[in-house]
């Protein structure tokens, strides 16, 4: 198709199963119970919940240190001043909610290791949204202790980058390196369940070549979730949020790439279109009328003099792709991702040796 070769201009695929660093082994995976999807026993809402049910006994004598406030309205910043406070009883609950949350959470992970697409995981990453505080810090290293204590030889990490960049900065890793040849930054993209965040990812990539030190320029965040918009409508934001960005960052002097990377939930076809898991976003993102790949490059035909290219691929695995540099060490790894659901991707290295020359 025409559209195809407009969209990735030669450079890859969309939801590519190779990619540059790594071959992508599975991503997406919707594992089930007798209850349901196990991601959700992982999430930020199972966390709000378990927090909620440590709260009832509580309330009923009216010790409740939130008061009537809702669990899920209750922020991780206040909920990591309360395990630092002097309120001891309010702190053993948030500890008590954190404990059971890491069993969830250890369970979940087993259970993707026990499938063949995880067989053989050295390392799994753990990144989004709830990993940026010291009760998911704490949920994360008391996982990490039960499943060593289960005879488990995959640790968890908590995921390098802040996790509002990871995504963005993932992104770089998407296409190859001589792309980037010639340029210093690149726009990015970032889609998820409540908010689109764009971004300018300076690559670093002539003092280190993995990467590693690629880093965030400016971004830019709306939460959709708030606004409600048409499908139409927040790809048209979303272009405006580009333009805006991409005239800064050369009224600023850098040299973008003409490339657009775009990290998306879903199964993201070879053609750029979302076969399943973007229920989430605006409107219907699973029509196989809508391309966003090539809607952005309708937006945005040219950067910089150059035809523009877009690559999309799943938000687990984009995020997972900003760990690559730290990752040189392990031939197999994963990335588990604590969001609105829980994001999975597992990864085997291509070339680890010569990577560690970057």
């Amino acid at each position: 198709m025409a559209e195809d070769t407009l969209a990735t201009a030669g450079i890859g695929n969309h939801g590519a199963a190779r990619l540059p660093s790594v071959d992508i082994d599975s991503y997406n995976i919707e594992l089930k119970d007798d209850d349901g999807f196990l991601g959700d026993r992982a999430s930020k809402g199972a966390f709000q919940d378990i927090l909620d049910k440590w709260r009832k006994p509580l309330k009923k004598n009216g010790d409740d240190p939130f008061g009537g406030k809702a669990s899920e309205d209750i922020s991780k910043k206040k909920l990591d001043e309360i395990l630092g406070g002097d309120d001891v009883e309010a702190a053993a609950l948030v500890h008590s909610a954190i404990e059971e949350f890491a069993q969830e959470l250890a369970y979940v992970t087993q259970r993707f290791l026990k499938t063949k697409a995880w067989d053989k995981t050295e390392a799994i990453i753990v990144g989004g949204g709830f990993r940026q505080s010291r009760i998911g810090e704490l949920a994360i290293a008391r996982a990490s202790i039960i499943l060593a204590a289960n005879g488990g030889k995959a640790g968890l990490i908590p995921i390098r980058f802040h996790p509002d960049e990871a995504a963005l900065i993932g992104c770089a890793h998407l296409a190859p390196s001589w792309i980037f040849e010639g340029h210093d930054s690149l726009l990015a993209v970032d889609i998820g369940g409540t908010n689109i965040r764009c971004g300018v990812v300076e690559t670093r990539q002539k003092k280190t070549p993995d990467l590693s030190k690629a880093s965030v320029w400016k971004s830019e965040l709306w939460r959709h979730a708030d606004d409600e918009p048409t499908r139409e409508g927040a790809v048209k934001k979303l272009a405006g949020m580009l333009k805006g960005l991409l005239k800064e960052a050369e009224a600023e002097g850098l040299k973008l790439a003409p490339f657009i990377g775009v990290s998306c939930p879903g199964a993201i076809d070879s053609d750029g279109s979302i076969e399943k898991g973007a229920q989430n976003l605006p409107g219907n993102w699973e029509s196989s009328k809508f391309n966003l790949p090539a809607s952005l490059i309708e937006a945005i035909p040219a950067i910089r003099d150059h035809d523009t290219a877009v690559l999309m691929h799943n938000d687990g695995v984009v995020q997972g792709l900003s760990e690559i540099p730290f990752m040189q060490d392990y031939k197999r790894w994963g990335i588990l991702t604590i969001g609105t659901g829980l994001g999975n991707a597992r990864f085997t290295m291509r070339n680890p040796k010569e990577k560690k020359k970057g």
